[in-house]
C-alpha cells in the first residue's frame, strides 16, 4: 500500500477524508484485480503496440494463363507473310524461333505498335493473317466498308447547306 500523509487538527477532523477514501478505494480495486488474475484492458493508444497477425499462405501451384505457344501451322502463316512483307529471309519452317520473333517485332515497330507482345492482334490483322468469320452466322454478309472520300476544297457546301434548310439571306 501507499502510505498516505494527513494532518489532524486539534478538533480531530481530517481535511483530506475525500482524497484518501478515493486513493484507497483505487488500491483495493488494483489489489482485487491482481488477486483473481484478471486484465485490466487498456486502449492501443496506452503505450501496447498493435499485435501483427501472421497471414497464411495459402499453397496454390502457379498457374500460367493464355497462349504458350504458337502451333507450326500458324507460325509457317506468319512467317509466309512476313516473307511477303520484306521482314523475313528463307523458307518458312514453322517454328517460332527467334528470327522469326525479331521480324514480328520490326514490323511491329514500324507500324508504331507495342514490341514486348508479338504477335499483336493488329499485326496479324495487317498481315492479313487475322480471324476467320466465314463460318459466323453471318459471315458471308460481312464486308469492309471503303473509307469515306475526302471533302473537296474547291466545292462550297455552304451555299448548298444554306438552300436546304430553306433560310434566305
Amino acid at each position: 500500500m501507499i502510505p498516505i500523509a494527513y494532518e489532524v487538527d486539534s478538533q480531530m477532523n481530517i481535511r483530506f477524508l475525500p482524497a484518501v477514501l478515493v486513493l484507497l478505494s483505487i488500491q483495493l480495486l488494483c489489489l482485487s484485480a491482481t488477486a483473481s488474475g484478471a486484465r485490466i484492458h487498456r486502449s492501443p493508444t496506452a503505450g501496447h503496440s498493435k499485435k501483427t497477425h501472421l497471414k497464411r499462405h495459402r499453397t496454390v501451384s502457379h498457374r500460367i494463363h493464355g497462349q504458350q505457344s504458337i502451333e507450326p501451322g500458324r507460325a509457317t502463316q506468319i512467317q509466309q507473310a512476313l516473307i511477303r512483307e520484306h521482314y523475313l529471309t528463307g523458307d518458312p519452317s514453322g517454328k517460332w524461333d527467334a528470327a522469326t520473333q525479331a521480324a514480328m517485332v520490326k514490323f511491329q515497330a514500324d507500324n508504331g505498335w507495342q514490341t514486348k507482345l508479338a504477335p499483336d492482334s493488329r499485326a496479324l490483322i495487317k498481315l492479313g493473317l487475322g480471324p476467320d468469320h466465314s463460318d459466323a452466322l453471318n459471315g458471308s454478309a460481312i464486308t469492309h466498308a471503303d473509307p469515306l472520300p475526302k471533302p473537296d476544297p474547291s466545292v462550297d457546301n455552304d451555299s448548298g447547306l444554306i438552300a436546304a434548310s430553306g433560310i434566305s439571306n
